[in-house]
């Protein structure tokens, strides 16, 4: 069972599981983060066309490819960290592409096997409040910026807590040159911002990846500590922690919801498309089976789930790429396991109208009319979509290990968005390439 929140922020010292132990070396704190040079600012014309919030809440990264992610933050009550207005700007692109309106946790649900208990994190249990100071070795090569913790239960509501860096993550891409004397390749950067949010025995990381081909990532990854008060197998199937099978962990899932506001090229007038593909055997005369893919125009709030072959994308009313092509940015699911005791974990993704009091995936506080409910199911009605938002279901069923003490390795669970037709081109494409652009035989 979890603690009192009040209660854990002021005995936790004792547990010797405190941030300032997991930056000396505990853990790998901000694992994905590996130390960067600092990028070259923005020109200044491009920084004073996207100052949409004061220089104190605004991110703005120029990565050494090129790529420049600009966008605002705030803090809520409730979710944490929200970030709004984010844009995109490849090189050779003139100006930022606007991609999202905010993009934010929609919820952390937490249903324990045995039937005990289950918790809201976002909306039940101070997840806002567990905001963490981060130490400089947690923020490699970054900023970590200061945070006002609204309903703080600390004496200073002012927390350094959000901290925005750069990092490598491999390969890009690498194609060996026609001549085959020649390979083009190059290593991608992204902008990483991600703060940590304690909530009972576990540590939240919150993560939130902008790749330099302008890919956004977004993963939750849990570490911390194993509740001890749960090594009592209520579930009856609890696995043994420690010496011999006296104490046994409870089981348990953490189902973490995204709530992204699309704005596609500023326009909040998206279109919501699905893709399914049949695959048939061979015909007489064929040499292998046939693939047939179709589309289908999502017009009214829907309630979808992930397989083979299937994949959404939101596609912009407004842009096109110099190729003619409307902009349109495709959801990538990330492994899940679908907890389905409630009826909003049921489902992979929903897609519902804009309302501005429908934030939260599972008892959202506000009131938002008649009959409406209190989680994002019952928000799947049949209203046509004008204005759509994403929500995105990615669930971890968590069997303790022996390794998961102590501290606990971080667990994540995610999904990413990537462009489809942002630009005409890979984005990355070194300029010796660029005349490539729809076929591929050598210039004359």
């Amino acid at each position: 069972m979890r603690v009192n929140s009040n209660t854990k922020a002021r005995t936790r010292a004792a547990a010797g599981l405190t941030v300032a132990a997991l930056a000396a070396g505990a853990t790998a704190g901000a694992g994905p983060a590996t130390a960067q040079p600092k990028a070259a600012p923005a020109a200044p014309a491009a920084a004073a066309a996207a100052a949409d919030c004061s220089a104190a809440y605004r991110i703005e990264q120029k990565l050494s490819s090129g790529t420049t992610w600009r966008m605002c933050w705030r803090y809520d009550g409730k979710a944490g960290l929200v970030l709004e207005k984010i844009s995109y700007q490849p090189k050779g692109e003139p100006k930022p592409i606007r991609v999202l309106n905010s993009a934010r946790l929609g919820q952390i649900h937490v249903p324990y096997d045995d039937g005990s208990v289950e918790y809201d994190d976002l909306t039940g249990f101070d997840f806002a409040q567990g905001l963490m100071n981060l130490a400089p070795g947690e923020c490699p090569g970054g900023t970590i910026k200061t945070v006002k913790v609204p309903d703080s239960w600390n004496e200073d509501p002012n927390v350094k807590g959000l901290c925005t860096t750069t990092r490598s993550r491999g390969h890009a891409y690498r194609m060996q040159g026609d001549t085959a004397n020649k390979v083009f390749q190059a290593q991608g950067k992204d902008l990483l911002v991600y703060t940590v949010n304690q909530v009972g025995w576990y540590e939240y990381m919150t993560e939130w990846r902008f790749q330099d081909d302008g890919t956004i990532t977004m993963n939750v990854g849990a570490t911390g500590s194993l509740s001890w008060d749960d090594y009592d197998a209520g579930d009856g199937r609890g696995w043994p922690i420690g010496k011999g099978a006296s104490a046994k962990a409870t089981s348990h899932s953490h189902n973490a919801f995204w709530r992204l506001d699309f704005a596609l090229d500023g326009s909040t007038k998206n279109r919501v498309e699905q893709y399914d593909s049949s695959v048939s055997a061979p015909t007489r005369g064929q040499r292998a089976p046939t693939t047939k893919t179709t589309r289908t125009k999502v017009t009214k709030e829907t309630a979808g789930d992930s397989k083979a072959y299937r994949w959404w994308r939101m596609v912009s009313a407004t842009g096109k790429n110099k190729d003619g092509h409307a902009r349109s940015y495709e959801i990538v699911p990330g492994v899940t396991t679908k907890y389905p005791g409630r009826s909003y974990t049921k489902r992979d993704l929903y897609v519902t109208q804009y309302n501005k009091c429908e934030l939260f995936a599972s008892h959202n506080p506000g009131n938002c009319g008649p009959g409406a409910g209190k989680s994002v199911d019952k928000w799947v009605n049949g209203q046509t979509l004008t204005h759509p938002v994403v929500w995105m279901n990615i669930g971890f069923h968590h069997i303790a290990r022996d390794e998961d003490q102590q501290p606990m390795p971080v667990h994540w669970q995610g999904f990413s968005i990537a462009p489809r037709d942002v630009t005409a081109m890979n984005p990355l494409t070194p300029a010796e390439l660029g005349w490539q652009n729809g076929h591929w035989r050598p210039r004359r």
